[in-house]
């Protein structure tokens, strides 16, 4: 996989929720889906390259896949990646 298709892959998901709207009018921070293997240099170039702004700070936490019961059967969700990407203020995104 090129590069590029990588920081295709990086940025394909941003997440919508309450509290991402809300830090988005508060900070200037959009958050996004990543794949556990990506870093924070990483997704700073991902962003800075698909979407032509300036990064100020980007933050990462895992998030932990729940345990699911259906009758006997028992499974696990996935674990996955939230990267939190703080912009510039003078830059934005037109995600939504």
């Amino acid at each position: 996989m090129t590069s590029i298709e990588r920081f295709y892959r990086l940025t394909s998901s941003p997440i919508l929720t309450e509290k991402g709207s809300d830090d988005m009018g508060r900070r200037n921070a959009y958050h996004f889906r990543v794949p556990p293997d990506a870093g924070k240099v990483e997704i700073r170039q991902a962003v800075e390259k698909v979407f032509d702004v300036k990064v100020q700070a980007v933050n990462t936490s895992t998030v932990r896949g729940k345990d699911r019961r259906r009758g006997w059967a028992k499974g696990k969700r996935p674990d996955w990646k939230k990267a939190m990407v703080v912009l510039h203020p003078e830059h934005s995104l037109d995600l939504f």
